[in-house]
């Protein structure tokens, strides 16, 4: 009885995390009163609603007044821009719904990030302070909050992105608004995938919300599979990997040589995947089991032959929405605009700074602004560069809504000159329309090679640390040393080997597997389910981790 007080409480020491006990307690808990009233749609969907804030307030505590201001917000703007019959106003409503909850997040996310790259270009010293917590600690005349330090809300960077296409899609007539602002809190909220992904967008979800119910055979065998490949990804080939090579590597890069650096990236790559789509894995496995279906997150990223595949296939709620909602707005791949051409220069200008000094940022801008004057004169050359800027602009931005880091924007920009080149590539390659297996299997490990190095500012803790990794490689390979090294850590490398095999499967052999756990008899899934517990609960680390993209 404590332990259910403990995991329906707000704890530190309990949070609910996919790959703890706790949180199947939890849901089998809470799934056992939703088999009562899911018959009752709108009971059901208060029911899900306070459970997904629960949810929310076990993982983040006081926050979810963020998540309740950015729901009461939307819901009414929406309704506002459904019902004016002025453009006008139509688009300034969006502008406030736009700027409310960028702001809300750039406040939570990025004050560091402006502040210290502010100090860093005026040579300034100004500090962050927390004055949302500063006056409510005034108002509440209690000081439980500090003013000294801003925490990032868990899952922001997701739930703003749905609460804006919500607000956008009513605005382009592609949905009608709520009339209820609990299944609009719903939608916001629903705790598989609030605090990681996907995003959902409001025109898939919406419809779910007051449709009957149905949960099949088929149904509850798919979501098993996809649960316990979930969590196969995460415990096996994402923690166990990282908590036995890879997190020593990284957090000390020199002392290892540059192979073993380069082997740590490999596994990164493969703990990134395994962490990420481990948990939308499990977000739509426990979706389905309530009858609701999210969108396929990933589509067998390593099996892509360009950057430009990759990205259609990796994170695909994220690189989809930034299309619709960035890309095409500010121009696609037709022309540019102003802002395009003014914010290529002030990021050019800022990350060249952020990386060197003042004189090459000053000329790395001078650059793109001559190459920006030529373009008034040469309808060709701006032809090529309108047709291009954009994808830079969206992959600078999707950089740093990963973190609120420089290094961030240096690899979204790293990926989005990886897919320009491409495009020019394609029209001289010899090999492009080509069927050949071994042309197919160079340009997938062209791909994997070029996203996994650019991966080590994802990764690396700083500018300085990224320097030190790529040193050892460039200094101290050390091939001869390189045979021990892989029988030291020969158990991580054999788990990294059948992750990638497992990846790399042919998509009728997956489906197969699936389809054969789903027909089976109940008898044959429980044996696999308890086959899959034991396993990964032997072989994940000594402390759990969380998941990666928690810190987003």
């Amino acid at each position: 009885m404590n332990r259910l007080i403990d995991i329906f409480s707000f704890s530190e020491d309990f949070p609910l995390i996919f790959t703890q006990a706790n949180f199947w307690i939890f849901f089998a808990v809470i799934y056992f009163i939703y088999a009562i009233v899911y018959s009752k749609k709108s009971l059901r969907s208060a029911y899900l609603f306070a459970i997904s804030l629960l949810f929310y307030y076990k993982t983040s505590g006081l926050f979810i007044g963020i998540l309740l201001f950015s729901t009461v917000n939307d819901f009414f703007l929406g309704r506002a821009i459904y019902k004016s019959r002025s453009v006008l106003v139509q688009k300034t409503l969006v502008a406030i719904s736009v700027i409310i909850n960028l702001g809300t997040l750039c406040y939570f996310k990025y004050a560091y990030f402006f502040t210290e790259s502010y100090n860093f270009l005026f040579q300034t010293d100004y500090e962050v302070i927390n004055y949302l917590a500063q006056w409510t600690n005034t108002w509440s005349g209690v000081d439980y909050f500090t003013v000294d330090k801003i925490i990032l809300p868990v899952g922001i960077s997701f739930y703003t992105f749905q609460t804006i296409s919500y607000s956008v899609d009513i605005y382009r007539k592609q949905i009608k608004p709520l009339t209820s602002i609990i299944d609009f809190g719903f939608f916001v909220s629903f705790f598989p995938q609030l605090v990681a992904g996907p995003i959902v967008r409001a025109a898939d979800f919406v419809p779910q919300i007051r449709k009957e119910i149905t949960i099949t055979k088929k149904d509850f065998g798919q979501a098993t599979f996809m649960i316990l490949k979930g969590l196969i990804k995460k415990m096996l080939f994402a923690d166990y990997i990282a908590a036995n090579f890879m997190d020593r590597v990284f957090d000390v890069p020199e002392m290892f040589s540059g192979f073993t650096n380069i082997m740590a990236m490999f596994g990164y790559s493969l703990q990134i995947y395994g962490d990420f789509s481990g948990y939308t894995d499990i977000a739509i496995g426990l979706a389905l089991l309530m009858g609701y279906k999210l969108p396929v997150n990933f589509n067998s990223p390593y099996k892509a032959i360009h950057c430009g595949d990759f990205w259609r296939r990796w994170h695909i709620s994220l690189s989809s929405w930034l299309k619709d909602y960035l890309y095409i707005p500010i121009g696609g791949n037709r022309n540019g605009s102003i802002f395009s051409y003014t914010f290529i220069l002030i990021f050019t200008f800022l990350g060249v700074f952020a990386i060197s000094d003042y004189s090459i940022a000053l000329l790395a801008a001078s650059g793109i602004g001559a190459m920006l004057i030529i373009t008034l004169f040469s309808p060709r050359l701006a032809w090529h560069f309108n047709r291009n800027v954009n994808i830079m602009i969206t992959m600078l931005v999707g950089g740093l809504w990963h973190g609120a880091s420089w290094k961030f924007v240096i690899w979204g920009g790293l990926n989005g000159i990886g897919i320009v080149a491409y495009k020019y590539w394609r029209k001289i390659s010899p090999y492009e329309e080509s069927k050949a297996w071994y042309v197919l299997l160079w340009r997938i490990a062209l791909t994997f090679v070029f996203i996994t190095f650019t991966r080590i500012y994802f990764r690396g803790n700083s500018m300085d640390h990224i320097d030190r990794f790529y040193q050892q490689i460039v200094t101290n390979m050390d091939w001869p040393n390189a045979l021990a090294v892989l029988w030291e850590y020969r158990m991580v490398f054999i788990v990294m080997l059948l992750g990638y095999i497992t990846h790399w499967l042919p998509y009728r052999t997956k489906g197969w597997i699936e389809n054969a756990f789903i027909k089976s008899n109940m008898l044959v899934k429980a044996v696999v389910v308890i086959a899959v517990a034991i396993v990964c609960y032997q072989t994940y680390a000594a402390d759990f981790q969380p998941f990666i993209y928690f810190q987003f």
